[in-house]
């Protein structure tokens, strides 16, 4: 039997993810959050990874650094981010960190998407739920060792 791309578990994954933005798009417009998803992801990473410039947040949320630089923007027009001029590795870098509005930004949103995302973790084991997390995070950082990422 021949197989298909829509047979692999790479089309499989490309789905769930198309289906999980939409479940936030659908949330973040139902609720009027004054933010995209992708800005919502990007306070989010800050958040965990506190005073990141530009290029290594790029390289984390697989957004090109011109992308990154109109979220980051969009963010700091809000107020929800500053950036601090900084020098790593002997080269001047703009540092991204979230503000206390940011970070209330980020609670309030997740306020609203946790009762979204719990209603689709309830009804799957929470044994399958962190081995499927397991499964993604190892097939991600293989792909992330053999690919060649410009970011």
């Amino acid at each position: 039997m021949k197989k298909h791309f829509t047979d692999t578990i790479f089309y499989q994954i490309e789905l769930t993810a198309k289906y999980c933005k939409l479940m936030g798009q659908q949330v973040f417009e139902k609720y009027n959050v004054g933010l995209t998803v992708e800005e919502y992801s990007v306070l989010d990473t800050l958040i965990c990874k506190p005073e990141i410039c530009q290029r290594d947040l790029a390289k984390l949320i697989l957004k090109d650094r011109a992308n990154t630089g109109k979220i980051l923007d969009s963010l700091e027009k809000h107020g929800y981010i500053r950036r601090k001029l900084a020098i790593k590795n002997n080269r001047p870098v703009k540092i991204a960190e979230i503000t206390d509005s940011g970070k209330a930004k980020v609670e309030e949103v997740y306020g609203k998407l946790r009762p979204h995302m719990q209603v689709v973790m309830d009804k799957i084991n929470n044994s399958d739920l962190a081995r499927v997390s397991d499964l993604l995070r190892e097939l991600r950082e293989f792909l992330n060792d053999t690919l060649e990422i410009q970011i």
